[in-house]
């Protein structure tokens, strides 16, 4: 029977800025299993002060502490986990069924700096707002705008879900979204969303982080709603790859309504040919067409849209509609 496993954020439970797989598993699950993960955002120079009115959710601080104390990285983000899969091994592809996901503070932030973001010329300077966040309503109230400021409709999601690189890799930074996953900020994997990615290592350690209580396509200054989430993951191990295995090469994705292809490339261009290709690859393994029908196809009925331009390695997803083929 699938087990229901809790994991809190802690000084003990998160890894800040990198992915390694040298980090070592804080949970070891059974592929159907299910975890709650808490997941925190923004270090300590972005929090809001006391006079704020905000609180800080359980475990932000300590893990601010940890952070000052151990010296860790001190850019990047937080991230719980990693969580291990029993049994999981390269070649293989982990399953992230993302079953709920809930703001877990009453504020986020959102900010840009100097040398970064889309526009790096046009805003040569650092800008940070706070943005109050009603859980209840799950709506965020910014602190700009006419009358009583502007109010957006949530619709969170984690801006980072991976697993363990190869090990051959190393350390690298959670910035940038690559093969194994991370920092994909595609704001389409909300609560009912499917994540599919590739097993690079032994136990496939998923972490997640970077929780994003809205954000446009593009990402555009660099952050999002940046805030603290709890999410509800079913990990479920797909042996072996093979010919009709979702992310037997690339992380792939699926809503109730799209299949969803992606593409990462510090080339925009590259991303593009990269998603299209994934999609044809998509296609052509689960229908009866061709490479080159299914290069049409794509043409006439799947969406190419740009997921973020602002992490380095530029994203963008194919969004085929569900019923269209299969």
């Amino acid at each position: 029977m699938a087990t229901v496993h809790t994991l809190n954020a802690s000084p003990d439970t998160v890894h800040v800025g990198t992915f390694d797989a040298r980090h070592a598993p804080v949970l070891t699950v059974a592929s159907g299993d299910t975890v709650e993960m808490q997941c925190v955002s923004g270090l300590a120079e972005v929090a809001p002060g006391p006079q704020s009115g905000f609180t800080l959710p359980p475990g932000l601080a300590e893990i601010h502490a940890a952070v000052a104390e151990k010296r860790l990285n001190a850019s990047g983000h937080i991230l719980t986990g990693p969580v291990a899969v029993e049994g999981a091994e390269p070649g293989d592809c982990l399953r992230i069924d993302i079953e709920a996901i809930e703001p877990g503070s009453d504020w986020g932030y959102n900010f840009f700096r100097p040398l970064v973001g889309t526009l790096p010329d046009d805003f040569p300077y650092r800008r940070m707002v706070h943005i109050a966040v009603d859980r209840a309503a799950r709506r965020c109230h910014l602190p700009f705008g006419s009358g009583n400021g502007l109010s957006l409709p949530l619709s969170p999601f984690f801006g980072v879900m991976g697993v363990a690189p190869p090990a051959e890799w190393g350390t690298i930074a959670t910035k940038e979204p690559r093969a194994h996953g991370g920092n994909l900020d595609n704001k389409e994997l909300v609560a009912g969303s499917t994540l599919y990615l590739p097993v690079h290592y032994a136990g496939a350690l998923f972490s997640a982080g970077d929780g994003h209580g809205i954000q446009g396509d593009g990402e555009v200054c660099i952050t999002a709603l940046e805030m603290s989430l709890t999410g509800r993951f079913k990990l479920t191990l797909q042996k072996g790859g093979g010919q009709h295995d979702p992310a037997s090469r690339f992380p792939r994705a699926e809503t109730p309504t799209h299949y969803i292809s992606m593409g990462i490339h510090e080339d925009l261009d590259l991303a593009m040919k990269q998603a299209l290709r994934e999609m044809i690859a998509f296609i052509a393994d689960r229908s009866d067409l061709s490479p080159a029908e299914a290069y049409q196809f794509c043409s006439l009925a799947v969406d190419f849209r740009v997921t973020q331009t602002v992490n380095g390695e530029k994203g963008v997803h194919g969004m085929l509609r569900k019923g269209l083929l299969f």
